[in-house]
């Protein structure tokens, strides 16, 4: 084979590697951006389920006091009669 010939090919499989090598990198870069919007996406949920937690923590206590309430008025009741 001759050089010239051999230069072709070198030049050829050096070009084929640099658009393979520029599509992952352009692959890579999606997937980075993907990665990113799903770590904010997964931010906003944790700030939103930490709200709907704390709001949600008087339930059991309003439903516990709300018994002891009518549980005293039960007691009170039955004494006063």
């Amino acid at each position: 084979m001759p050089d010239g010939e051999i230069a072709l090919e070198l030049a050829e499989l050096r070009r084929a590697l640099e658009v393979g090598l520029a599509r992952i990198d352009g692959q890579l870069a999606l997937l980075v951006q993907r990665s990113d919007q799903i770590d904010k996406d997964v931010e906003e949920l944790d700030a939103r389920i930490t709200a709907l937690e704390r709001t949600r923590w008087p339930l059991p206590a309003i439903s516990t006091l709300t018994g002891l309430a009518a549980l005293g008025i039960a007691i009170w009741s039955a004494a006063g009669r």
